[in-house]
């Protein structure tokens, strides 16, 4: 199968080559000249009558006629005759008969472990006492909005700097 993609560096060149030619002043031109030129007028020559063709008539033809056919029937086929279901005589229920019991393991005698050794006793470790922390003062509910200070603005009455300088229409 065919590779059908353009390479990354081929679409910039095609946008670029594109809209050049849409910018065109020769197009423009060209299209001009079209619009503008009249084409030369050609003479309309006679049509000519053709004498009407005789059609040509097919003959008639008989419709064939299908003979009919016999519609197939099944033949019917005699229904077998089924042996009858032997007698499964049914077995008395054991009275008496106990279920097989499962079998005991013998129990084994529990291990005896040796006494843990005594570790001592290490003494709870004292905290420093922390520092109290001395209490958040009271601010009043009330508190005054407090005042922005007001963004300084040019007068109107002076002049804009512009970084591109005065240009003259006429020449000294």
């Amino acid at each position: 199968m065919a590779y059908l993609r353009l390479p990354a560096s081929v679409i910039p060149l095609f946008l670029l080559f594109t809209f050049s030619h849409m910018s065109s002043k020769t197009m423009v031109a060209g299209a001009r000249f079209l619009l503008e030129t009249s084409l030369p007028q050609v003479p309309e020559l006679p049509k000519p009558e053709l004498p009407p063709l005789h059609k040509p008539e097919l003959p008639q033809l008989p419709k064939p006629e299908l003979p009919t056919l016999p519609k197939p029937e099944l033949p019917t086929l005699p229904k077998p005759k089924l042996p009858p279901v032997p007698h499964v005589p049914t077995l008395p229920k054991p009275e008496g008969l106990k279920l097989a019991e499962e079998p005991h393991a013998p129990e084994l005698p529990k291990p005896e472990l040796p006494p843990l050794p005594n570790f001592p006793t290490l003494p709870k470790p004292e905290l420093p006492k922390l520092p109290e922390i001395p209490p958040l003062p009271h601010f009043p509910a009330d508190l005054p909005k407090p005042t922005l200070p007001s963004i300084p603005t040019l007068p109107k009455d002076t002049p804009v700097p512009s970084l591109i300088p005065p240009h003259k229409t006429t020449y000294p």
